[in-house]
């Protein structure tokens, strides 16, 4: 009876655990804060931790909860900001003897996975091309925004459920910059069905943080917003952060064939 209620304590401290990691995990989602899960996966003979002990840690080096504190953590919190800043998860395993300034002889094994770094795609203009690109990066790293200004539009196309739709008002400007979560993981796409809203969305973005910033167009469009960058908006470096014409080339002409040139660029640069 005795050994069955400390059963009971054990799972239920356990669930208790599994709730606070959950919740946390989840806020740091939220927040679309870049962090690393270290879980400890094995432990060999005397350790300072146990089996599924965690810890995240945060880009500035803020840590919750413990791997065994000393200098392994010391070593795993900065293999953590390495696979924050690489995007990489990480197996590792350390022997704790002198190098670690402890004798207890163990081994301990690690995993450290980064997280909420995905990429996200904000796709300005729901056209054949716009509705094609946000259906075949489903199943992909990328989550897709879709964005169009024109009234009731989004009612007459298809898109797969996972991706999301943003209708926008040409009227508040505003609207167009709050449609986006400018940073490190941000690609921005800009095809709409109006040369003068593109002009002011790459306009808009060029002043923001982006990893990925492209105009659908040619050489020509190119060119000639460079110019109206430079001489009428008065934006010193023009068009030198844009990718125009987006794609690798294939030179495909059918709204899908554009399509799959547009993702295969898009998806060498998130794996590069």
């Amino acid at each position: 009876m005795v050994i069955q209620r400390i059963e009971e304590v054990k799972n239920s401290i356990a669930r208790v655990n599994m709730l606070n990691w959950l919740e946390l995990l989840n806020t740091f989602q939220v927040e679309r804060k870049p962090i690393a899960l270290v879980t400890v996966t094995k432990c060999l003979g005397s350790a300072p931790c146990n089996l599924g002990s965690r810890m995240v840690v945060t880009k500035d080096k803020n840590t919750y909860g413990t791997v065994g504190g000393g200098k392994l953590e010391f070593e795993v919190i900065e293999k953590a900001l390495k696979a924050i800043e690489e995007n990489t998860i990480i197996e590792t395993s350390f022997t704790l003897g002198p190098k670690f300034e402890q004798c207890c002889g163990g081994k301990v094994e690690l995993l450290i996975e980064p997280m909420n770094q995905a990429p996200e795609l904000f796709l300005f203009g729901a056209g054949h091309i716009g509705v094609q690109i946000s259906n075949l990066l489903v199943e992909t790293p990328f989550k897709t925004t879709l964005i169009d200004s024109r009234e009731g539009w989004f009612d007459t196309i298809n898109v797969d459920k996972s991706v999301k739709t943003c209708s926008v008002s040409i009227k508040d400007f505003k609207t167009f910059k709050d449609a986006i979560d400018w940073g490190e993981n941000c690609y921005v796409l800009v095809m709409t069905h109006d040369h003068g809203i593109d002009l002011d969305i790459i306009a808009m973005a060029i002043e923001n943080q982006t990893k990925y910033l492209g105009l659908i167009g040619s050489k020509t469009k190119y060119v000639r917003f460079n110019n109206m960058m430079k001489n009428d908006l008065n934006i010193a470096e023009g068009m030198d952060n844009v990718i125009c014409p987006v794609g690798l080339t294939f030179s495909g002409n059918t709204p899908k064939e554009i399509a799959i040139d547009i993702v295969a660029q898009l998806l060498q640069i998130h794996y590069k």
